[in-house]
């Protein structure tokens, strides 16, 4: 799962969202150093990155890029999953998609001591481009693809597999449905284990 996907399982709280959008920058047990609830934010990171790698659905998914693009199909994917939730925002959020990312972009900003380097040579990008809401077209998500290409000095063309997307999509579709079901159970409870012991 890509970004929207990582902050929506967040749940409510701010800082926990905070925690989860920078986790990728945050190695072994440096999360320590954090306050307990961007701790929470970085572990359920962890968790959903584990259990989505795992899954046979979100794996199903994947399978059918690889063969092209290699360790990329991945990132792809996760992008991929990403449409799919931020074009079906209104079954998962009585909050319009604008709106939800709008705050989070004023709640980064403002917690913007907190975040690591990396996240802050991002962020100027992810505003501009405005890519939550980027994410619900084909071509917003062509756009970030080309992005997450030119970052990798274009090894994979991860652009291109904006054909692959829409030659499965039905399929890609149906299969994050059922996956994203799975997971934010899965969240939920890992959330309600974070909250017992920190």
């Amino acid at each position: 799962m890509n970004f929207l996907a990582h902050i929506y399982l967040s749940g409510e709280d701010e800082l926990v969202k905070i925690g989860n959008f920078m986790a990728d920058s945050i190695r072994g047990s440096q999360y320590l150093e954090y306050p307990n609830v961007i701790q929470k934010g970085i572990l359920l990171h962890r968790h959903i990155d584990s259990f989505t790698d795992s899954h046979p659905i979100y794996r199903k998914s994947k399978r059918r890029l690889h063969q092209k693009y290699g360790h990329y199909s991945g990132v792809i994917m996760d992008i991929a999953y990403d449409h799919f939730l931020a074009k079906n925002w209104e079954k998962y959020s009585d909050e319009k998609l604008e709106e939800y990312a709008s705050k989070f972009y004023e709640l980064a900003l403002s917690n913007y001591d907190i975040l690591t380097e990396r996240i802050k040579k991002m962020m100027p990008y992810m505003i501009a481009r405005n890519w939550f809401v980027s994410y619900a077209t084909i071509s917003g998500l062509e756009m970030i693809l080309f992005q997450m290409d030119y970052k990798t000095k274009h090894i994979a063309h991860m652009q291109e597999a904006i054909v692959e997307i829409q030659d499965f999509y039905s399929e890609f579709e149906s299969e994050f449905f059922l996956f994203f079901e799975e997971l934010q159970r899965s969240c939920e409870q890992k959330l309600k284990e974070l909250n017992e012991i920190l």
